[in-house]
């Protein structure tokens, strides 16, 4: 197993009154614009040291048992870290998002929102960074030129990327944290790009991780990212991450409105579709793994993703933070041996 290299840890002295926490992936670029500091509050809940914690912090205060984890993840990291401002996506993002947002503000959170537009049209995302960034009081120069400045730091997400897919030197935790946090470049964009070109630097003197099997993870970030190495450990490769390449943002645009009418994830489950046929394609993938989150409304989209992609697909279900069930595992294992014995010409195609 490849010893693991991870993205830094949130630098210790960001300042309370500029730092804003973000539900999802938003136009940061006009975040900073505005003076303030983004924050992913997904990723503060799931690197916590004790998530589940926070994620049962949030059912004491009165949240569902049978809600989203990362919903109640994100609001026992609001509470922990002391946020007081979040920004979140009204549409495009997560069913549950405005009611968190209410919740927050009712207990004294300033709470902004972001609407994606309804379909992928540059103009119409025009519109809708001109209405974010009126109320962040941001100029919309000066958030592309922050665009600019971002470009060096989503380069290396994009090398790290291939370095994947291309030369299989780099293993799926790696691609999933580097791509992931790539959604508030860890609350400093220059110490991420330092940190992730020192890390090319390093996985580019690898030897290739040996393999028997090219695999791609689609869906929404797991909860239970001990799944990559465990299927790692029987010889298959995460070679691509769907979201996680998503909120990296890693292929050059023009402008800020062509940028974010690219991104797939907001828009439904059909630009997704495509963009995950042609990703499967490309990396030459043998099977996909769709991971699905307990209470998600996305889960629902699990059986058109698994009659239009042209690769295997198994999907498979997280709810809190925590270790691989045995069943999980179990799933995993026949998933593999079921691949590993149709590449071989063993079983029917």
């Amino acid at each position: 197993m490849t010893h693991l290299i991870l993205p830094p840890a949130l630098p210790s002295n960001l300042p309370s009154d500029r730092l804003v926490g973000i539900t999802t992936t938003v136009p940061i670029e006009v975040v900073y614009a505005a003076g303030l500091i983004p924050i992913d509050l997904n990723n503060l809940f799931v690197t916590s040291s004790q998530p589940l914690a926070l994620a049962e912090q949030a059912e004491r205060a009165g949240f569902p048992r049978t809600s989203c984890c990362w919903t109640k993840g994100i609001y026992g990291a609001v509470k922990q870290r002391g946020i007081r401002r979040v920004l979140g996506v009204a549409r495009g993002d997560c069913s549950s998002a405005e009611a968190l947002l209410e919740v927050l503000r009712h207990e004294g959170t300033d709470c902004l929102t972001f609407c994606y537009p309804e379909r992928q049209d540059e103009a119409d995302m025009a519109r809708a960074l001109e209405q974010f960034a009126r109320a962040l009081g941001a100029d919309l120069q000066e958030a592309e030129s922050w665009r600019e400045r971002l470009a060096p730091a989503r380069a290396v997400a994009a090398e790290i990327d291939r370095l994947s897919a291309g030369e299989e030197k780099v293993a799926g935790l790696e691609n999933h944290l580097w791509l992931v946090s790539a959604s508030d470049f860890c609350s400093d964009p220059e110490l991420y790009r330092a940190a992730a070109s020192d890390f090319v630097a390093r996985a580019a003197l690898r030897s290739p991780i040996r393999h028997s099997l090219r695999l791609g993870l689609c869906g929404i970030p797991p909860i239970v990212p001990d799944l990559y190495e465990f299927v790692e450990a029987m010889g298959a490769l995460v070679v691509y991450n769907e979201t996680q390449r998503q909120f990296a943002m890693i292929e050059p645009a023009d402008s800020l409105a062509g940028q974010y009418s690219r991104y797939t994830y907001p828009y439904g489950v059909f630009p997704r579709i495509e963009d995950i046929r042609a990703e499967c394609e490309r990396r030459r993938l043998d099977g996909l793994i769709h991971y699905v989150q307990s209470f998600c409304h996305r889960r629902i989209e699990d059986r058109i993703i698994r009659q239009r992609v042209q690769v295997p697909v198994l999907t498979v279900e997280g709810d809190r933070p925590g270790p691989l069930s045995g069943q999980l595992k179990t799933r995993l294992e026949a998933f593999v041996q079921m691949l590993t014995a149709r590449k071989s010409g063993r079983a029917l195609l």
